[in-house]
Order: structure tokens, then C-alpha cells, then sequence
């Protein structure tokens, strides 16, 4: 008999299940406080729940049916863990903290590999496999704060897959992370690669989060190279549905830009970025190109990447070099579900 897994439940859907079978809703509450906010591992955890229901628990129910492959630890503290899921496919997911700030961010995979075939990411040479579902984005979390014993306060749509590729889950997963693990949707971030359509229908969505886009080049001739969603998307509609976002949430946009070598880092890129960016409100998240094993793209030299953010800076935006982590744990997306899917 297939296990119900308890964390693909809301609260209210966690008290009507524990109900029907037999217990006062206050244990129902009991023990989705110890699944969301006490990183109960297992129902022996759960102390105060009687153990004649414990042990119904354990024959009937599962909290997560996923579990941890792998994980691997950088210098700088960054931890990327290979999550195995029921079917035996597996995705990444990796916890970020950084000094002086309190803040823990984790960012998750939406899908098994991805459709999106850009040139210069790990993750599509992997090819696509499925979607996860809004329970096994969730779960990577529940993992890292069960592992660690640490509470996540940001989450980013980062990680393997095109998240709006995955819209249903990924929208029923921001209602889950909101509600159950209490992080604020300010604190949510999805990133995409431009489906313009589903940027459209998000722009509707009750929980709006922070929208980055890889945009990664100025124009349609250099990022239709990278990036094959530019021939079905273009920069242009690209830029429109951006405009509307900016509207209904009155926040900024990151626009995330790998700067890969003599490619797209050069003075008149930056020129033409400054261009298609004027009447946008967004930041500007710089990402030094991260060589893959067998890749013609390179790193760009220092001077080219602070010459390119003095550039834009100049225009008024606000402008960051994303911060390298964990380079020597397989860092690049995709890298370490690659090497052992092989």
C-alpha cells in the first residue's frame, strides 16, 4: 500500500485527514507543528502525539518520500544536496549562508533537468526529464532545515529547471512555503529564462514574488546564440510583459546577467543593456561565467567585468557581482545530478 505523504498537505487539509481518523483536531495541529516548524524527521519525533498513533503514523504515512543521496560541504559553507525522489530520479537543491547576515537562503529545483537547452548551463545538457511536484520542491527544503537544524528565511526558484515551464506546482508550491513554513513572499524568488506567457499569468497570481530574469544578453541576435528561447520569446515581448510586472507588484526586477568572456561583456553590450533597461525598475545581478567541463564559453577578465558594472552604474541602476559560492562542490547547476545520473 502506497504511504500518504503528509507534507503535500495544507494545514487544513493536514486537520481534515488526522480527523478522519479518529484524533481531536488539536493533535492534527500538533503534528503539522512538528512536520513545519519543529523538522521532526521522523513520527517518533513527535512526542506529544500518543504512541498508538505514532505507530499508525509509521505504517500508513510517510512525512517526505524523498531522501538526501548526497551532500556535499564547501570551505565557504555553502552545502548542495542531491535529493533522491520516489522514482529514483534525483534533483539539486543548495543551502547558502553568508557572513554577517542572518538570513539562510535556499535555492531549489523545480523540475528533473530542463527543456530549455541554453548553451551555457549544465542543467540542459542533462536533457529533461519531469516536472517535480509541489511537495518535492517543498521537500528540499524540509531536508536542508532537518539536516541542519536551521530555520530557511529566502527561498529562490534557482535551481535545476525552468520554473514557470512547471506553473501549477511551482505556483502551489509558493502557497505552501508561504502558509506553512511562514516565509513571506517578499523573500521569494522565481527566476526564468522568459516565458513570456506564464510571466503574464503570474502577474495575476495572488502571491507575487520577486521575478529575476535571465536575460544574459542585450540583444536578438546574441541571446537567440545562448539561448533558444529567444526565437520563440523575443527580447522585445520579453521587455513588454516586464513592464506589466513592474505594474501590478511595484517592485524591482533582477535581471541576471552571465558574463561569459569576449562574448557579451564588452563596452557596447553594456551600451545596449543600458538601452533595453532604461524604463525598467530592476537591479542588475552580474554573474561571472562558471566554465563547464567541455564548454567553448570562458570566464571574463576582472577588468572587463568591473569596466561593464561601472557602465551601468553610470545609468542610475544598482548593481552587484553575484558572489562565487561553493566553486569547489561542483558549483554550477546541474553539475553534480550530471556526474552521478551518468
Amino acid at each position: 500500500m502506497e504511504k500518504v505523504v503528509l507534507s503535500k498537505f495544507s494545514k487544513e487539509e493536514l486537520i481534515d485527514f488526522i480527523v478522519s481518523k479518529g484524533e481531536k483536531k488539536y493533535k492534527a495541529q500538533q503534528i503539522f507543528s512538528w512536520i513545519w516548524a519543529k523538522n521532526a524527521s521522523s513520527f517518533d519525533d513527535m512526542t506529544d502525539v500518543k504512541k498508538e498513533f505514532r505507530a499508525f503514523l509509521n505504517e500508513n504515512c510517510t512525512i517526505l518520500d524523498s531522501k538526501i543521496k548526497l551532500r556535499q560541504i564547501s570551505k565557504d559553507g555553502t552545502i548542495k544536496y542531491l535529493i533522491e525522489f520516489a522514482d529514483g530520479n534525483c534533483a539539486e537543491t543548495v543551502l547558502m549562508r553568508f557572513d554577517n547576515r542572518s538570513n539562510l537562503s535556499m535555492c531549489v529545483s523545480s523540475q528533473i533537468g530542463c527543456k530549455m537547452g541554453c548553451k551555457f548551463c549544465a542543467t540542459g545538457k542533462n536533457g529533461f526529464k519531469r516536472n517535480l511536484f509541489a511537495h518535492e520542491i517543498i521537500s528540499q527544503i524540509l531536508h536542508a532545515q532537518i539536516d541542519t537544524g536551521l530555520k530557511i528565511t529566502n527561498v529562490v526558484f534557482m535551481g535545476q529547471g525552468e520554473p514557470l515551464d512547471n506553473f501549477d506546482n511551482v505556483v502551489e508550491a509558493l502557497k505552501l512555503i508561504n502558509k506553512n513554513l511562514q516565509i513571506s513572499i517578499r523573500r521569494i524568488t522565481l527566476s526564468t529564462c522568459g516565458v513570456v506567457p506564464k510571466i503574464l499569468e503570474l502577474s495575476k497570481n495572488e502571491l507575487l514574488p520577486t521575478l529575476a530574469v535571465s536575460l544574459h544578453s542585450p540583444n536578438h541576435a546574441l541571446r537567440s546564440e545562448v539561448m533558444p528561447i529567444e526565437r520563440k520569446y523575443d527580447i522585445n515581448a520579453l521587455h513588454d510583459v516586464l513592464k506589466i510586472y513592474n505594474q501590478q507588484t511595484k517592485d524591482r526586477i533582477t535581471i541576471e546577467y552571465i558574463l561569459i568572456g569576449g562574448f557579451n561583456d564588452t563596452i557596447e553590450c553594456a551600451k545596449e543593456l543600458i538601452n533595453y533597461l532604461k524604463d525598467l525598475k530592476c537591479n542588475i545581478n552580474l554573474i561571472p561565467y562558471n566554465p563547464i567541463k567541455g564548454d567553448k564559453f570562458k570566464k571574463p577578465e576582472r577588468n572587463d567585468m568591473l569596466r561593464f558594472k561601472y557602465l551601468l552604474e553610470a545609468s542610475g541602476k544598482k548593481v552587484t557581482i553575484r558572489l562565487e559560492r561553493g566553486a569547489d562542490i561542483d558549483a554550477a547547476c546541474g553539475q553534480l545530478a550530471g556526474r552521478l545520473n551518468k
